[in-house]
């Protein structure tokens, strides 16, 4: 039995969370759940966003499930989210999209990883106003060799193990010659490594254009933090949204699988909550415990859920929360 830490964040969190934790007592997964958490809800009742505990079981388990956790404004943090991954040195920020059944949109056969790099680049927050006046400021943006190394291998050993032909990097190498140079001549180097896998290069701007345009022909997607981050939310929009979009955060020790989509307070307690994020992400983990006979199992009940049109709100259904999660347990099998 697996111990993981379960963080269910603020909003529609414990709900999704429910839903999860449902699921997998129904599937008979192997795992049991620590639950703590962080965030607005946990500030109010204690005065920490993140309290010790969650340190202490996060470092013991060494892996996590999350929702999604609010930030409060003024309160110390810039992001809980980014707080974490910059703590457990967790440089993968692994975003798979799919197209799913059920759900429409304008394209099809989408299947494509983002590989983002996690803890440097223009998210280290280092900024400064240039005078005293404060009428310019400039923002540091912090590129290292081995931060560029790890994340590139990672997209070109996750294209090995899926026997996919090609990855993609991102950069802007022709404006930003030094930062994004290196981590576009570390590519470079890194592909030698890997014969069968070619390397594709493109600037971000017409990044942006073809996957609007060919989504289809893209399937590994390697870049740096800022345009991961913007990419990751562009594919997600082209599959359904980030209600349908699973998310990790992995490190060399520690691993942090989490939902990507806000808290949703306007909707909280009202039963109408999505619970695909977290679900689709709670594959991924069960993949990286090597628990690939229950992922299997809960993703066939997802999907036939899916094609029998019980759906959430947000999807074009009228399924509750609670509906969604049990017609999933029914076809578990």
């Amino acid at each position: 039995m697996k111990k993981v830490t379960l963080i269910p964040g603020d909003g529609i969190g414990y709900e999704i969370s429910e839903s999860l934790v449902e699921i997998f007592k129904a599937a008979k997964v192997p795992v049991e759940f620590e639950t703590e958490n962080a965030g607005t809800d946990v500030y109010e009742k204690t005065g920490e966003l993140i309290p010790e505990s969650l340190y202490e079981s996060v470092e013991k388990n060494k892996i996590a499930i999350k929702g999604p956790i609010t930030t409060p404004i003024g309160k110390g943090f810039r992001s809980i989210n980014v707080y974490l991954r910059k703590k457990y040195d967790l440089y993968t920020n692994f975003r798979p999209s799919r197209n799913l059944p059920g759900i429409e949109t304008r394209y099809k056969n989408i299947e494509l990883a983002i590989f983002r790099e996690n803890t440097e680049g223009i998210y280290i927050g280092e900024e400064k106003f240039e005078d005293e006046e404060k009428t310019s400021a400039i923002a540091i943006k912090r590129i290292t060799r081995k931060g560029s190394e790890r994340i590139i291998k990672s997209a070109f050993e996750y294209a090995k193990n899926n026997k996919i032909s090609k990855v993609t990097v991102v950069h802007k190498a022709n404006i930003l010659k030094y930062t994004d140079g290196m981590f576009l001549e570390i590519a470079r180097e890194v592909a030698k490594n890997y014969e069968g896998i070619d390397l594709e290069e493109l600037i971000i701007d017409n990044m942006c254009m073809q996957l609007v345009t060919n989504p289809e022909r893209f399937k590994v997607i390697v870049t740096m933090n800022l345009y991961g981050d913007i990419l990751s939310d562009l594919v997600a929009g082209l599959v359904g949204g980030l209600g349908v979009a699973p998310g990790a955060n992995i490190g060399d020790d520690i691993a942090i699988f989490e939902a990507v989509h806000g808290s949703a307070p306007d909707i909280a307690g009202q039963n109408k909550a999505n619970p695909l994020a977290l679900l689709l992400s709670s594959l991924e983990m069960l993949k990286y415990l090597n628990l690939n006979d229950f992922a299997q199992k809960i993703e066939n009940a997802i999907l036939k859920t899916l094609e029998s049109d019980c759906k959430t709100g947000d999807l074009g259904g009228n399924a509750t929360t609670t509906e969604f999660t049990k017609k999933i347990i029914e076809n578990l099998g």
